[in-house]
């Protein structure tokens, strides 16, 4: 009897960490073999950095070294689960606005795309759109094209997005008010220059 309830434990333990791995989904974005030089010669490694995300708005990145692949995986894997972070997404497709970011030598332009766009980026910024969860967007890298820099920049950018309802809960207003004058804006602009342009004829 205690071996069936010890067996049906496991059994739902192991439910549970399929479920949590299939929450996530882990994208390898560079391996390198490392040597540490020792007294007697060198010993081999490899370092590994993995970015991990939801695709519903979270997403994180890490390293890990091992002397065997699957294990320097495993340790980034886990890192980058304790790094999550939360970026608000437009439409839960794109970004509100465009961004730059900048970590050491690396630099990159995140811009808002219309739907249909795809994702349009190369490398390790890719697999952090994708593990996001955004499917409209472009990207440029201008800097240093060391993948720890790229994604360490992209993180950057993305940390600095803003969405209406975080600005309107600073302001005091309604999200509907700023969106609204952000559009409204435009509306009194051109009405302004038909009225000129009337005027002048």
């Amino acid at each position: 009897m205690a071996r069936e309830e010890g067996r049906g434990r496991g059994r739902g333990r192991g439910r549970g960490d399929r479920e949590e791995r299939d929450e996530f989904t882990d994208k390898l974005v560079a391996i390198n073999r490392v040597a540490k030089v020792v007294k007697g010669g060198k010993n081999f490694g490899f370092a590994a950095l993995v970015v991990v995300g939801d695709q519903k708005g979270r997403v994180g990145f890490g390293k890990g070294k091992a002397r065997e692949v699957p294990e320097a995986i495993r340790k980034a894997s886990q890192e980058a689960k304790r790094n999550l972070v939360r970026i608000p997404l437009r439409e839960g497709r794109t970004l509100h606005h465009d961004a730059a970011g900048r970590w050491g030598a690396g630099k990159v332009v995140l811009r808002a795309a219309p739907a249909g766009t795809g994702i349009i980026a190369g490398g390790p910024m890719r697999a952090i759109f994708e593990s996001l969860g955004v499917q409209d967007v472009v990207a440029k890298s201008i800097g240093s094209s060391n993948p720890y820099n790229m994604v360490r920049a992209t993180v950057n950018a993305l940390q600095n997005q803003t969405s209406p309802r975080s600005i309107a809960a600073k302001r005091g207003k309604k999200v509907s008010d700023i969106l609204s004058r952000r559009t409204g804006g435009g509306v009194n602009e051109t009405a302004g220059e038909s009225a000129e342009t009337v005027d002048a004829a």
